[in-house]
């Protein structure tokens, strides 16, 4: 999503000696920040981190942060959407909205950081539709295109997810002010 700018942009793969970063925040925000923040303070780097995850309104919005391990320590793609949709079986059309949130946080190792949120509101379906992406894509329905996250173009998805929201709030700042 960075692509096009004049930007070096190395990935976590770049610097082996960083250890994990433990994901123990209470929100989007504080868990990108922490990633962020540690890994930059430990390589003297400049760092972009997010986290993301999917807010089911029937459900007061979980998983939300815990969407990656919301069927237990050891989940899968598809332990997590076998569980959501048992939570969600009984509930009607038109009361399964959900959003998924992504939370960017730059991070300078002088301790500045900016943040940028992107929102992508959808449903979740009643059972799994298409085979492109990961997590949740197939069980949420963009209603405005009436396609999975799973069945769009990653050219479209970028454009309309949450995380390629956060990534155009970004860009645009990176554009005005790159201090």
């Amino acid at each position: 999503m960075l692509r096009d700018l004049d930007v070096e942009v190395l990935s976590l793969q770049s610097f082996p000696d960083v250890a994990e970063v433990e994901e123990d925040g209470n929100t989007f925000y504080e868990n990108a920040l922490k990633k962020a923040s540690v890994v930059s303070l430990h390589t003297g780097e400049v760092v972009l981190a997010d986290d993301s995850g999917l807010e089911v309104d029937f459900l007061g919005g979980k998983p939300g942060i815990h969407s990656a391990r919301y069927s237990g320590p050891a989940a899968t793609d598809e332990t997590n959407n076998r569980k959501l949709l048992r939570e969600m079986e009984e509930v009607p059309v038109g009361k399964r909205g959900a959003a998924f949130r992504c939370v960017l946080v730059l991070f300078r190792p002088d301790g500045r950081s900016e943040s940028f949120e992107g929102s992508w509101r959808g449903e979740i379906l009643f059972e799994p539709r298409g085979t492109l992406g990961f997590g949740y894509d197939p069980l949420f329905l963009d209603p405005g295109q009436d396609l999975t996250a799973a069945e769009l173009p990653p050219e479209i998805k970028n454009r309309i997810s949450h995380r390629g929201r956060a990534f155009a709030k970004f860009r645009e700042w990176l554009e005005k002010d790159r201090s």
